[in-house]
């Protein structure tokens, strides 16, 4: 699937993680493991801390962002999804 960015440039063979993002946000949201699928190492290691370093208590917030999030991308067409998350990288919802 050829994509386009905000440039104008094409982004050929950019292939869609959303359905693999969006079941491990649901999921494991709290430990931010669909950051990481999507290449947001920062974004996701800060929703593993708040995790950790509240020994579990603000696993509920975290849970509630991934929820959020896994219920965004699923909702997303895959092209949509892609030139969002994958090409023009939005970190948070």
């Amino acid at each position: 699937m050829d994509v386009i960015d905000e440039n104008g440039n094409t982004v050929p063979n950019q292939e869609s993680k959303r359905v693999l993002a969006g079941v491990l946000g649901i999921i494991l949201g709290a430990f931010g493991v669909h950051k990481f699928v999507l290449g947001y190492t920062k974004e996701g290691v800060i929703m593993l801390l708040i995790t950790i370093l509240t020994c579990g208590m603000g696993a509920f917030i975290s849970s509630i962002i991934g929820l959020i999030e896994g219920i965004m991308y699923l909702t997303k067409s895959d092209q949509e999804f892609v030139e969002t998350y994958q090409v023009n990288h939005k970190g948070w919802f």
